[in-house]
């Protein structure tokens, strides 16, 4: 089985594997894992849960479309959060062209001077980039590692959201 992952980020794909091979059963034990690059049809920094999961949903069927037997699109973007705040939400969504699940990750709280530059304009990873005098935390711990402490990193986050949108492939309840 060929799977896609609408995007470039290594973390991406390799939360994707991890998902696929991280089950009781035997679905997604050959797949072969790969990138594929394909735009969000969202804003580079998208806003609430609905805009996150649109450009997740994009990016699934843009990857299905390039012959992929399962496209997967992954999207991080913020949401409102607890008292009034920002979060850091993220979105799985796994298709075949039949079948279609959607899963999310977990949702952090953005520290207010993050949350209040994101307000302004700019986008997540950059801020974290500045804050952590860093380079490329998206392609690495993201931010949800910096937000832990390291205890959930952006693998694992992504992981589990795609673990959620494999639901209707893998579980006979769906």
């Amino acid at each position: 089985m060929r799977v896609g992952v609408g995007s470039g980020n290594p973390v991406k794909v390799e939360a994707t594997r991890r998902a696929l091979s991280g089950g009781t059963d035997e679905f997604g034990a050959d797949a072969a894992v790969e990138p594929c690059p394909v735009p969000s049809g969202v804003p580079e920094q998208p806003s609430g849960h609905g805009e996150t999961r649109r450009g997740a949903e994009n990016r699934a069927e843009a990857t299905l479309a390039e012959g992929y037997d399962l496209g997967v699109g992954i999207e991080g973007g913020v949401a409102g959060g607890a008292d009034g705040g920002l979060a850091l939400v993220m979105w799985a969504v796994v298709t075949d062209g039949d079948r279609r699940g959607h899963g999310a990750g977990p949702s952090l709280a953005l520290p207010a001077d993050v949350a209040a530059r994101v307000r302004d304009g700019e986008e997540l990873g950059p801020v974290m980039d500045d804050v952590l005098g860093e380079e490329n935390v998206a392609e690495r711990r993201g931010a949800a590692g910096a937000l832990t402490g390291g205890r959930v990193d952006r693998t694992d986050a992504l992981r589990t959201a795609v673990a959620g949108a494999l639901g209707p492939f893998v579980s006979p309840l769906y």
